[in-house]
């Protein structure tokens, strides 16, 4: 099970548009190739530009005392970047960090607005993504409170699988710490626990996922909620 309509190199939200709001849309659009690593939006910065990833994903994450850190949602060809537009808002509400490197559409934060008015399927569908975004979020809450880590280092790896397109994944013990909001060490039993039993294989920061349906029986039943609701609210416009 997965979110996406596994359509390579598209951006899934602009895929099923109609073709007179898709090439509006993309006309103002110009590819840009985004780094790991580098970071795209600050909490409270003012959003310049909107991103569409095709084979790039970045993680949401929450700052907070400072600098301690939790992802709470991630965004690949499935989702864009910059979804406090859609409410007219041009804050960034979360730290935008690329996580798998790769490309996305990127178009001016003004020009996104303007199409926004214009395009009415644009709108729709961009506001049933935000309700899903929303969803994310708070799934992610309650999950990070109530759930196990192997379920839920199960459950992250999956999402970022997805995003990814790969079964192979460049991913450190201190990162996936970092983003699930424990201690290193708790990273290290999930992870061998799962190599354990041959639902994956990491090594020096690269992960292999080997059984995705042993993966997903393992993950908290956040994961098929999330693809589920993916599912019927983008595809019932």
């Amino acid at each position: 099970m997965s979110y996406f309509l596994h359509t390579p190199n598209t951006n899934q939200l602009l895929a099923s548009l109609p073709d007179v709001e898709r090439y509006a849309l993309m006309a103002d659009c110009e590819t840009v190739e985004l780094a790991f690593g580098k970071v795209l939006f600050q909490p409270g910065d003012t959003i310049t530009h909107v991103y569409f990833p095709i084979d790039s994903f970045n993680s949401l994450t929450a700052v907070i005392n400072g600098g301690i850190r939790l992802e709470v949602a991630m965004a690949g060809r499935e989702g864009m970047l910059g979804t406090s537009l859609v409410l007219a808002i041009n804050e960034a509400p979360l730290l935008a960090l690329v996580q798998g490197s790769g490309t996305a559409l990127r178009i001016s934060a003004a020009r996104f607005q303007w199409l926004l008015e214009k395009g009415p399927v644009l709108h729709q569908r961009l506001n049933k993504y935000l309700y899903v975004v929303m969803n994310q979020l708070a799934k992610s809450v309650a999950c990070n409170h109530f759930h196990q880590i192997e379920a839920r280092l199960a459950r992250w790896l999956l999402m970022t699988e997805d995003r990814a397109n790969s079964a192979q994944l460049q991913l450190t013990h201190e990162f996936l710490a970092m983003m699930l909001g424990v201690r290193r060490a708790g990273i290290t039993l999930a992870a061998s626990a799962l190599q354990a039993r041959s639902l994956i294989r990491y090594h020096r920061g690269a992960i292999v996922v080997l059984d995705r349906p042993g993966l997903i029986e393992t993950a908290c039943e956040c994961y098929t909620e999330d693809c589920a609701l993916y599912a019927r609210v983008m595809k019932s416009l």
